[in-house]
């Protein structure tokens, strides 16, 4: 089951390029005609800025911040930022490296004596920027949402619910993406400092940056121009669950604008805040792209011959979603923050990107899910089948996974579990490869009283992705003795790698690069940075920076000859080019 969280929105991969004529001749006009795109499919519902070299070319609110006083979204709103907040606690943790105050080869009980020592021990400071600490994740805890993130907490008392629980690797083999290491650096900076994460924040960066308009945001204290946070239901929009920011914490728990975001930016192209040599190891990626706080690697932009290095994150948080995208080279820079949750804003900051750099744009495609929604409501069951297939087939609408799965959930919610299943149904037709459709309509099932039909799907989710830790657990529950596989087993030859390496086809401006560095084996999208590749099998590989495949096939003469990336669903093959 997918969720909102506070996660980094790591690049997914991107097909076809569709142009948009009729645009205005100015950049600023062409960015304000395409977020009235988003806006008008009620995609994007909050401000933008834009700089390019260096400096502002665009600023604008879109929609409400306040729906229930019609207040609107401008440049100086202020919204969550969600996993944003992650890059400002790591350039405290840099600030306190250089002080002398902490090290970044320092362990997690060297800072705080009383954390188990079974993985305290082997677990540093460099291990929880890089999220390769092997922490679980406590926002992908069962139901942690429902359960626990109303509830106040201590920093001290929170790390007591993911302190004692064994590691899903060991420290400094993997990258997996884990608040929990972003709440313990909060937690050490306070214990070092001794003073509260908001204050040395406040004093360490927010003044010397001139941000007067950020902060950790609490729910007592008035702060004015502060948005609402909504969530779409159905036609119109709901206000988000509460949520007790003392629970995302450092991993999650600020504030700002858009342009207090630039200042931000402009700030970090001097030393006044950490020493050149600082930054430079705090852009160096560690493993799959992520840096300290930052998502960092090559985009291709458009039909630019020269990929360009990108810095960004982004962040999700109960009602909002966010990026900021850096373009260190020209000083580019894009901000979008949302209010009202599940944005695609990375679709938003690609073609904005291209828009700088006077290229071509992909035209946005609208959403399908307030038209499924009133379908499976009010149409007889075929009607709404037939609907679906339209839809499909329409090139101007998106069918997308994640945006039908969570339209079941909403259903589920409303108790309209009958119609939760039609669109669950149609969702794992349409996205027959996606071990999520069957976890989620597993779910379903399992709360009907279906458990017999739980059971088939949670087995068929586990299949398709034996790392689905959630499944597994289900089927415990359900009473199913399925173990969980260890895939750390499988190894391939490195002959059988160096085979594989080569350039594939997807698209005609699309291709995946393979290259092998000794037993281990990496791919490189168009425009997208490099990821490396896992063995299930001798000939298939997945992904951890997105839920993805890839499978290699051979000719009858034994020659690698394709390429094929299963991802969302669908099955895309890739010739080989060389």
């Amino acid at each position: 089951m997918k969720k909102i969280r506070y996660q980094i929105g790591l690049s997914a991969l991107v097909f076809l390029l569709v142009s948009i004529a009729g645009f205005a001749q100015t950049k600023s006009a062409k960015i304000d005609a395409l977020v009235q795109q988003y806006v008008a499919n009620r995609q994007f519902n909050g401000s933008v800025l834009v700089a390019e070299k260096g400096q502002v070319i665009f600023k604008k609110g879109y929609g409400m911040a306040n729906m229930e006083w019609n207040i609107p979204n401008a440049p100086d709103t202020k919204f969550r930022l969600g996993s944003i907040t992650k890059q400002f606690t790591a350039m405290l943790i840099m600030q306190l490296v250089e002080k002398g105050k902490l090290k970044l080869t320092g362990k997690i009980t060297d800072y705080l004596p009383d954390y188990p020592k079974a993985t305290g021990d082997k677990i540093t400071i460099h291990h929880l920027l890089t999220h390769t600490s092997g922490i679980p994740n406590y926002t992908n805890f069962p139901k942690f949402f429902e359960t626990q993130s109303r509830e106040p907490v201590t920093p001290e008392s929170f790390i007591k619910t993911f302190s004692n629980m064994p590691l899903d690797f060991e420290p400094g083999t993997k990258f997996s993406y884990s608040n929990s290491g972003y709440f313990l650096l909060g937690t050490i900076i306070e214990k070092v400092t001794e003073k509260s994460y908001a204050e040395v924040l406040n004093e360490n960066i927010l003044k010397p940056a001139q941000m007067i308009n950020t902060g950790y945001d609490l729910f007592g204290p008035i702060i004015p121009k502060r948005a609402a946070g909504y969530e779409k239901k159905g036609n119109a929009y709901v206000n988000a669950p509460y949520l007790d920011m003392s629970i995302p914490y450092a991993a999650g728990s600020m504030y700002s604008t858009v342009e207090d975001l630039y200042r931000w930016d402009q700030i970090l192209y001097t030393d006044k805040l950490l020493s050149a040599s600082g930054k430079a190891a705090m852009y160096t990626p560690f493993i799959d792209g992520y840096a300290y706080g930052w998502g960092v690697g090559k985009a291709k932009i458009g039909q630019l011959k020269d990929s360009l290095l990108v810095i960004e994150h982004s962040g999700g948080i109960n009602g909002f979603n966010t990026i900021i995208s850096r373009l260190p080279k020209d000083k580019q820079l894009v901000v979008l923050l949302n209010n009202t949750g599940g944005a695609p804003l990375g679709d938003m900051r690609k073609n904005i990107m291209r828009i700088l750099y006077d290229q071509s744009v992909e035209a946005p495609k609208k959403p399908i899910a307030d038209l499924l929604r009133q379908s499976v409501l009010n149409d007889p069951l075929e009607k709404t089948k037939q609907k679906f297939s339209a839809w499909k087939a329409d090139k101007t609408y998106a069918v997308d996974e994640n945006e039908i799965n969570a339209l079941g959930y909403e259903l589920m919610r409303e108790d309209k579990d009958k119609e939760a299943l039609v669109v669950f149904n149609l969702n794992a037709d349409a996205f027959p490869e996606s071990y999520n459709v069957y976890d989620s309509r597993g779910e379903l099932y399992k709360n009907m009283g279906n458990k017999v039909a739980a059971i088939q799907d949670y087995k068929k989710s586990v299949a398709l992705n034996p790392r689905n830790t959630n499944g597994f657990l289900m089927l415990k529950e359900l009473g199913e003795t399925v173990e969980v596989p260890k895939q750390e087993g499988v190894v391939v030859d490195k002959a059988t790698l160096e085979s594989y390496v080569g350039e594939y086809q997807l698209a005609p401006s699309f291709s995946i690069v393979i290259t092998r560095e000794g037993d281990k084996l990496y791919g490189q999208a168009t425009g997208q940075s490099r990821f490396e590749l896992f063995p299930e099998s001798k000939t298939k590989f997945y992904l951890k920076v997105v839920d993805a495949q890839v499978t290699f096939s051979s000719n009858d003469k034994g020659e690698v000859e394709q390429l094929t990336l299963h991802q969302n669903g669908q099955n895309m093959p890739g010739k080989r080019l060389r």
